[in-house]
């Protein structure tokens, strides 16, 4: 099993769409996401996964996280078993040095837009972009399992 480190921010402006080296159209259900763990269903162009993931530490950075890629199909015919109000978004991806930071614009079930970047360690120095704000790692209102 993994372990998961990754910091999340609003965004404050646009600016990472022309930095972005590809975009994905992605869907994404939960099975389950109680607090101790989640297990979600992603579909993502043509591809798919089952996830899942652990409590957050007390910090909100580090958590551990399995994940299977599986058929587009298997995803689908899961999909029925999920809780309502499945997310749909659009991800981009930012090359920022030698890391990537994912902007996710929010659709369903409500517009925002967030950011992450996931790190080596929890010591990697990250300097964020202009067009990241306020950062929300560890805030529980952010996590995509409560949008």
């Amino acid at each position: 099993m993994n372990t998961e480190i990754e910091r999340k921010f609003l965004v404050t402006k646009d600016s990472y769409r022309h930095l972005a080296r590809e975009s994905l159209c992605i869907q994404q259900a939960y099975l389950n996401k109680d607090a101790e763990r989640t297990v979600r269903i992603r579909i993502a162009n043509e591809k798919a996964w089952i996830t899942v993931k652990g409590k957050s530490d007390a910090s909100g950075w580090v958590r551990l996280e399995w994940e299977k890629e599986i058929t587009v199909e298997e995803a689908q015919s899961l999909l029925p078993l999920c809780l309502p109000q499945p997310i749909l978004k659009t991800r981009f991806v930012v090359p920022h040095y030698d890391l990537e930071i994912v902007v996710d614009e929010f659709e369903k079930p409500k517009k925002m837009i967030l950011a992450e970047v996931e790190l080596p360690s929890k010591d990697t120095p990250f300097n964020p972009p202009e067009w990241l704000g306020k950062e929300v790692t560890g805030d529980p209102n952010y996590y995509n399992s409560r949008i």
